[in-house]
């Protein structure tokens, strides 16, 4: 039997377009920044929970747009899928990799060469998700 991770992600967008791609520590994979909910959070209280811990950053619920509530395989986790809600938002400043992550990237979300070290959900259903969103 699969387990489920539920979880809550951001699209961090610079003022340029670019979107910030976070890799833990360990790890190959590149996703997006945000986390695990911990016991009673919501996914937004979880996700600027995460933001502050991982890239100390600090944004006010107001400037989290929905995006989707989406399902994948994981990306570092055999047998395990992951629930996740994805918000977008503007990246307000320049932000440094902290608490488990080891690694920050940027990636064009209109490009047509992705990186083949994506997160599944990443690649299969929040790109996709949004550039319809950017239009």
């Amino acid at each position: 039997m699969t387990a489920t991770i539920r979880i809550a992600a951001a699209c961090l967008l610079d003022e340029t377009g670019r979107l910030l791609l976070v890799r833990k520590r360990g790890t190959r994979a590149f996703m997006l920044p945000g986390g695990k909910h911990e016991p009673g959070e919501t996914s937004v209280q979880a996700l600027l929970r995460e933001l502050g811990e991982e890239l100390d950053l600090h944004l006010a619920s107001s400037a989290l747009i929905p995006l989707g509530h989406f399902q994948a395989e994981t990306a570092n986790e055999s047998d395990m899928r992951v629930d996740a809600h994805v918000y977008v938002a503007a990246l307000p400043h320049t932000v440094q990799p902290a608490a488990e992550l080891e690694e920050l990237a940027w990636l064009d979300p209109g490009t047509d060469l992705l990186p083949p070290n994506l997160a599944p959900l990443l690649r299969e259903q929040v790109l996709p998700a949004l550039l319809a969103h950017l239009g």
